[in-house]
């Protein structure tokens, strides 16, 4: 099927007169200012629009109406990534067991067969979903973890672990479900309220001298997860070890998207406000509301489908290539870039919603935390995304790059590169078992200086096998530099990563 990018804005309309005939002046005749008739004959980028004296005929009004559904898939779509992100999570999940009662770890970390949005290859990764029922949860937390719970439209609920309340020493939260006017204790608990029944909760633990051992075992140990009126008798966790395991959590770009959208909306409460009235109101004009079957006609399908396509482009150019210079992260240059405009992981500034930052990080990564965004030195994390050259070329499996590191990398904790495939911006599937490198990297070699160079090519350059990351010929890729425990010369700007440059 061919695609045509079909946008209404701004396009260059060719008038012709406002009527075949001039009417006849009449004793009530006054002039009508300019502006507020619209002519018979238009030759737009929609195409010809014809009407008789403001009234489109037939053809140009199905014409219309086609555009309509498509805008207002397109920008559905956009505006609804968040919903069906975590609705794939949900779906990758819940293949390894029931909710609540099974946790997922990656006990020999997480390696490029399993499909996630942008994880990293350095930490341990274990997760659970949960599904609440009228009464609230209890989470036993283990220690030492960077902890999250978002809600199923993929808003913050809260952190545990080093940057939550319990400050990484592992505690007791309870997690209230919406509309719950039950009694609550009054202490003892980590008291959190959540607007949606199904919550994605994550953590990732902390290898010790090369080894996950003590992560896991400590989740193992303190993990507990039961409802309320269980606490003196919980069930048991069933832990399903997912390294070296196929797994996707990602959701589809063409028509597949609109029916796991609906699943979501079909699941969960509709007046929480996780999608604001218009796009509610958007997604209802497509066939999409709760309480309602999803039916579309060949018609609408052919348009949704065409939409989900465009919307997945226009998503991608998002990441690669943000128009908006906030995105990114060193003025005047535009290669590394971030999501999160001035630390707002609300995605809300000045009473307005940050579309394009919205759409950019739910379509390229997961984990909604502040902890992600704002300012914390030495604590945290902090991250560059770089899909492009220092030339603004996407950057190329075929060939070789270096990306240099000057002395005294800003990372309290350590820092690592990892590189993911452009299509499912999940890790790059090489001949390595980890799209990544770090500073703790068995044979990486510093300069004399402290600084480093880390390559990145099919084949590693003659000397330089430490410091390489392999590459796909004929696949793009793109990376993410992350910085574990940023500090001041990071945030100040004074210290930055270079630019990916060619190595001839």
């Amino acid at each position: 099927m061919s695609l045509r990018l079909v946008f209404p804005v701004f396009a260059a309309v060719v008038v012709a007169g406002l009527a075949s005939a001039d009417p006849p002046k009449m004793k009530m005749t006054t002039p009508i200012p300019p502006g507020i008739a619209t002519p018979d004959k238009l030759e737009t980028r929609i195409g010809t629009l014809t009407s008789f004296d403001g009234v489109p005929d037939k053809k140009t009004t199905a014409l219309v109406y086609d555009q309509l559904a498509f805008q207002r898939a397109t920008q559905a779509f956009l505006s609804t990534i968040q919903v069906s992100s975590m609705g794939a999570m949900e779906k990758g999940i819940r293949e390894f067991g029931p909710p609540n009662t099974t946790a997922l770890l990656f006990e020999q970390l997480l390696d490029s067969k399993a499909l996630w949005l942008t994880p990293n290859t350095v930490s341990i990764y274990q997760t659970m979903w949960l599904e609440l029922g009228d009464e609230p949860m209890v989470l036993e937390t283990p220690p030492k973890v960077l902890g999250i719970i978002d809600d199923a439209w993929f808003r913050y609920v809260a952190d545990f672990g080093n940057a939550g309340p319990d400050r990484g020493k592992g505690g007791k939260f309870l997690l209230v479900p919406p509309g719950y006017k039950g009694d609550l204790p009054e202490e003892g608990y980590y008291v959190y309220h959540t607007k949606t029944y199904g919550n994605w909760m994550v953590w990732r633990g902390f290898q010790v001298d090369g080894s996950t051992e003590p992560a896991i075992a400590a989740t193992k140990k303190f993990l507990k997860v039961y409802p309320l009126s269980q606490k003196d008798n919980p069930p048991a966790i069933q832990f399903v070890n997912l390294s070296g395991k196929e797994n996707c959590t990602i959701h589809r770009m063409d028509y597949g998207y609109w029916e796991e959208l609906n699943t979501t909306i079909q699941d969960e409460p509709l007046d929480v406000g996780g999608l604001s009235p218009e796009i509610r109101g958007m997604l209802a004009a497509i066939g999409i509301e709760k309480g309602k079957e999803f039916a579309p006609d060949d018609r609408m399908k052919k348009i949704l489908t065409e939409a989900a396509m465009v919307g997945a482009v226009t998503a991608r150019a998002l990441a690669a290539r943000p128009e908006e210079e906030r995105f990114y992260v060193y003025p005047g240059e535009r290669v590394w870039t971030n999501p999160f405009i001035d630390g707002h992981y609300d995605f809300l500034m000045n009473g307005m919603t940050l579309l394009d930052s919205r759409a950019y990080m739910h379509f390229y990564a997961t984990g909604i935390t502040p902890a992600m965004a704002i300012k914390n030195v030495g604590v945290g994390s902090q991250y560059l995304i770089g899909y492009l050259d220092k030339e603004g070329e996407a950057l190329d499996g075929n060939k070789t790059y270096k990306i240099h590191l000057p002395p005294n990398v800003p990372a309290k904790d350590f820092w690592s590169f990892t590189v993911y495939d452009c299509q499912t911006r999940s890790e790059l599937q090489t001949d390595q078992q980890f799209a990544g490198i770090d500073n703790n990297s068995e044979g990486l070699k510093a300069n004399a200086d402290g600084s480093y160079d880390v390559y990145f090519s099919p084949q590693p350059p003659e000397g330089k096998e430490g410091n390489w990351i392999q590459t796909v010929p004929g696949k793009s890729w793109n990376t993410i530099f992350r910085l574990y425990g940023p500090l001041e010369s990071f945030y100040d700007k004074t210290w930055k990563p270079n630019d990916p440059e060619l190595v001839e």
